[in-house]
């Protein structure tokens, strides 16, 4: 990835995989590092980690020695060419994505155990300051999970479902349908959910809509044209969508956890096995942790059916 001079202002962005924090090995201690955090009333966390010149130094020249074990330079047997001329030899852009590379991950891991923090998603990375000699300092973007209040649901849901356990001679009981189910449980429950989170799944839900428009080859201001909306107008609508998708997510899986609902590896594969396709399988065992998220959902939704 391409560095500008000083560093102000570069992103660098993670993938999130289903909403998991950042996992690495911090053996390494970073006893010098410095770290701040800023926490906002949604749970969205602004950590922002300063690392000292010191250590940056130390692993530069880690860096510049390994390269100088790897690379042959005219004049000088392998792995012997003096410091110096290893320096001119190796591109600095090259030598400070390195030294991310190394430090980053291992000082926001550091940062996140230090403060106590639970990020529920991969960290969306700000550099700051990338200067020469001297301390290097980032932002990390990050949230917790919300706090959820759902007072009285259980004998809400009840009050739904006893009319689908009242017999009438003749007639087929009506079990209550799913979106009923959803629409009480969003309605009984409150919580704040962390703005990163809904701005991630509407950038989703955006990207998922430009590609079934240019399948049907459109462009996106024809398809817009169409439905007469604008992109502020798509953005407003997939963010209420967003809210309620991630609120009701959130809810269900409390509910999960207060009622120790589970789903075990054979549930697992017994749904990986009624795929239609050969494709379709190994695109679900390489999900299986998604797919346990969904089937534990559908469980949890079915428990509150039968309530």
């Amino acid at each position: 990835m391409p560095w500008a001079g000083g560093g102000i202002g570069i992103r660098v962005w993670f993938r999130t995989i289903s909403r998991k924090g950042w996992r690495f090995d911090s053996s390494s201690a970073h006893s010098f590092m410095k770290s701040l955090i800023k926490k906002q009333p949604d749970n969205t966390i602004e950590l922002t980690v300063i690392i000292p010149a010191e250590e940056i130094k130390a692993v530069r020249n880690e860096i510049i020695e390994a390269f100088g074990k790897e690379t042959e330079i005219p004049g000088f047997r392998k792995g012997m060419a003096p410091k110096d001329v290893l320096e001119k030899q190796i591109d600095p852009d090259r030598v400070r994505e390195e030294i991310l590379k190394k430090l980053l991950p291992k000082t926001y891991v550091e940062a996140v155990k230090e403060h106590g923090i639970k990020p529920i998603i991969n960290p969306k990375i700000h550099v700051n300051k990338l200067d020469q000699d001297k301390d290097w300092e980032y932002t990390a973007l990050i949230c917790e999970a919300p706090t959820i209040s759902l007072d009285g649901y259980k004998e809400k849901i009840k009050s739904l479902t006893v009319k689908s356990k009242i017999i009438v001679p003749g007639t087929q009981p009506q079990p209550v349908n799913f979106d009923e189910v959803a629409k009480l449980i969003l309605e009984t429950a409150s919580m704040e959910i962390p703005h990163i989170l809904v701005e991630e799944e509407v950038d989703r839900l955006l990207s998922q809509t430009l590609d079934e428009v240019k399948k049907l080859g459109l462009t996106l201001d024809q398809y817009l044209a169409s439905t007469k909306r604008t992109v502020e107008d798509l953005r407003l609508e997939y963010a209420q969508k967003a809210a309620n998708d991630l609120k009701l997510e959130f809810a269900l899986q409390k509910i999960a956890e207060e009622e120790n609902i589970n789903i075990e590896e054979k549930e697992i594969d017994e749904a990986i096995a009624k795929a239609q396709s050969e494709a379709e399988k190994q695109n679900l065992q390489a999900n299986r942790h998604l797919l346990s998220v969904i089937l534990r959902q559908q469980k949890t939704l079915d428990f509150l059916r039968n309530l």
